[in-house]
């Protein structure tokens, strides 16, 4: 035990308790004292790192346990620019973040190797080195979008993935200038690099998904999971590092590999991003104040002229590749700020092109100096154009982020008050069934507000039960945990009626549900008297979008989502909140959404698709006598969800009562989803011409939907 006379307060301080609590409470108050004066929160912690750092007040060291933290939060940062991409988004842009990816690399490097040679007297190779700083940059205002929720804007994507192109060419760049500074470059350096980078994407690409899929089944343990997941990032990071690139592509990659695995709305995504952002990513960006050193720049003119040529140059071009962006893609302006607020920052692949540029000497004066590929002005002014290209990049993203955040919120349809808010009930009777129920209910939820969610358990009035009363408190409460553990606020109801179809009916009508959820136990069949009784019974009274739910393995882990649309379902008045549902799924979760229907309702499908891209495949099917023809399709990881509808209605079927057989005997091995649409509209939802409705296609009829029509299929439109 230390005593208090044998404490040591000399500075820099040693003690690593004492130490780690400083670092907690500058990440706690930096960000609150400046953004008073409207500073984003990332320039804080940056400045913060500068003044206690040891060119500051010299407060702690820039030690190795500050290196390993800023490390594990630059591969976070990646690794989440990765997670929380939309994949279909991202093959939709494919071809738009490469062209933005040449832009951002050519433009930087072009007026680079210019500055260099004609301005700052440097040497070709040097130049060279130089310019690739210049293409290459940091994803700092990244985290600060996130937290702003618009990281699903096309522009974000775009610059996302325009960054893994232009980093990889500069990274590239910089290990051939270094290999011929050192005359390592030969025949044997381009097959070796070739061979390693195509093994390592291989690894990363195919092999982590299929692991992650495997671990996902077996283990569902939220600590376990966690610690997996980290490994697999640290692991791709590694694994760039040995093909010869640097460790924040193997992040990136990492990221993509397991998007499909751990959905949006998960509770693995949401601490993912909790521990990233309350710690790595706060401790990355101290580090890299930690490095600035304000001195340097009042010791000669040299540093304070390349310093001002490097900082001009790198955001001159930045803004160039921005703007040719905007204009090639006819992008907004706010569009442009995200563009260029993301790949502005020059941080973590500039540092390591200018300290392996520092440590090359290529000779000796005539005092014995060395003469380095990149001399000491070159390291200062970096630290600079560090500093003030950072701070550019988060006001300009700040600023475009709140615009668009502040459309998106003017042009949503949905309030608190609206009573066509969607409101997601959850029938949770069984312990066993309640994360999985409580999962699907957030993913079909559009991801707009974090309420609307209850959970029900029923009781039958005349027992009086005491162990039933306890047992169902507990399921309630399992089912708010499950919730919070993805920030969502879910509302437990206990209800005491004559029988559950009345319980579950009245609640329907009294919070105004829009969407009911009811679950079947994994080893539990599901029987053509169970769907009579749920027909006659709880459908008949309840006119909501239900979903009947069987889970075989975890939603994450599902790698598609067959969904068997009957004829003429696009004239059912629940379609569009139909749609709506599996549109979700598909973005929340990741998977793949493949259709089957027939012609006329496929093309209402595509035309909603080619306005709103999900990944998704269409396939005709026109009999229901051959139902049995999807068992040749369907795999082991997929998950069967069947629109099925009323008699009576337009796009009921005979062959419908025969479902429950196929699903038992079939399909057993598979979760499945049976979704029941709406049938008639309710008051306060908007009236239809059912007539009408029957006869022409939704998408000719639109119009008609009145205030439901326009309310749900609002829910559509991009943000």
């Amino acid at each position: 035990m230390a005593l208090p006379h044998e404490l040591n307060f000399t500075l820099p301080l040693q003690n690593p308790v004492l130490i780690f609590a400083l670092i907690l409470f500058i990440i706690l108050f930096a960000p609150l004292i400046l953004n008073k004066f409207k500073i984003p929160h990332l320039i804080g912690l940056i400045i913060a790192g500068a003044i206690i750092g040891p060119n500051g007040l010299n407060l702690m060291p820039r030690d190795s346990s500050i290196i390993l933290f800023g490390t594990v939060g630059l591969l976070y940062i990646m690794f989440l620019a990765g997670l929380e991409i939309d994949l279909a988004v991202f093959k939709k842009n494919s071809k738009k973040s490469l062209v933005f990816g040449l832009y951002t690399f050519a433009i930087p490097m072009i007026l680079g190797l210019l500055s260099g040679v004609y301005i700052l007297g440097f040497s070709m190779m040097t130049s060279v080195l130089l310019a690739s700083m210049f293409a290459s940059h940091t994803l700092i205002a990244y985290p600060l979008l996130s937290k702003m929720g618009v990281t699903k804007n096309r522009a974000v994507t775009v610059a996302v993935g325009g960054t893994i192109i232009t980093d990889t060419m500069a990274l590239l760049v910089l290990a051939v200038v270094a290999g011929m500074a050192t005359g390592e470059i030969n025949n044997e350096f381009w097959i070796r690099l070739c061979v390693s980078v195509t093994v390592f994407s291989a690894v990363v690409v195919f092999l982590f998904p299929v692991i992650g899929r495997w671990f996902f089944k077996r283990f569902d343990d939220s600590i376990s999971q966690y610690i997996f997941v980290l490994g697999l990032v640290f692991l791709g990071a590694f694994l760039a590092q040995a093909a010869g690139i640097e460790a924040i592509i193997g992040a990136f990659l990492a990221g993509l590999s397991l998007n499909r695995l751990i959905p949006q709305t998960s509770p693995l995504m949401n601490r993912i991003e909790f521990v990233g952002n309350a710690l790595f990513i706060p401790f990355f960006l101290i580090g890299v104040g930690m490095l600035i050193d304000y001195r340097a720049f009042v010791k000669s003119w040299d540093t304070l002229q390349v310093a001002f040529v490097m900082t001009v140059v790198a955001t001159v071009a930045k803004f160039l590749a921005a703007w040719v962006t905007q204009k090639t893609f006819s992008f907004t302006v706010d569009e442009r700020r995200l563009i260029f607020g993301l790949s502005n920052a020059q941080a973590a692949a500039t540092l390591a092109a200018v300290l392996v540029g520092y440590n090359i000497v290529l000779g000796y004066a005539a005092d014995g100096s060395p003469i380095r590929l990149l001399n000491e002005s070159v390291l200062n002014g970096t630290l600079l154009m560090i500093l003030v290209t950072c701070t550019m990049a988060s006001f300009v993203a700040q600023k475009g982020a709140q615009n668009i955040a502040l459309a998106e919120e003017l042009s949503q349809v949905e309030t608190d008050e609206d009573p066509n808010s969607e409101k997601v009930l959850i029938s949770v009777s069984n312990i066993e069934t309640v994360d999985e129920l409580v999962n699907l209910g957030i993913t079909v939820k559009s991801k707009r507000k974090k309420r609307g969610v209850y959970a029900l358990t029923v009781l039958d009035s005349h027992v009086q039960d005491p162990n039933a009363d306890r047992q169902a408190k507990k399921i309630l409460e399992k089912s708010v945990v499950a919730a919070s553990a993805t920030d969502t606020v879910l509302q437990p109801l206990l209800r005491y009626d004559s029988s559950v179809v009345n319980g579950i009916s009245n609640v329907v009508m009294e919070h105004k549900i829009t969407d009911l959820i009811l679950g079947l136990h994994a080893a539990q069949g599901l029987t053509p008297s169970f769907l009579n009784q749920l027909l006659e019974g709880l459908l008949s009274r309840c006119n909501v979008t239900t979903l009947i739910y069987r889970s075989k393995q975890p939603l994450s882990t599902i790698k598609r989502h067959l969904v068997v649309l009957p004829a003429h379902a696009e004239r059912e008045i629940g379609f569009p909140s139909c749609l709506m549902r599996i549109w979700n799924m598909a973005r929340n979760t990741g998977g793949k959404i493949v259709f089957y229907s027939t012609e006329e309702t496929l093309n209402v499908v595509r035309d909603l698709h080619a306005q709103h891209p999900i990944d998704a495949e269409f396939h005709e099917f026109d009999d229901w006598h051959d139902f049995l023809i999807l068992s040749r399709d369907i795999r082991l990881d997929d998950n069967l969800m069947v629109m099925l509808s009323r008699k009576d209605k337009p796009s009921y079927h005979p062959q419908m009562a025969k479902v429950p057989t196929y699903l038992n005997k079939y399909f057993k091995a598979n979760n499945f989803i049976l979704i029941y649409p709406m049938q008639v509209a309710t008051a306060g939802r908007g009236s239809l011409d059912l007539r009408k409705l029957t006869i022409d296609p939704i998408k000719e009829n639109l119009e008609r939907f009145d205030e439901i029509g326009k309310n749900v299929m609002g829910l559509f439109r991009k943000k």
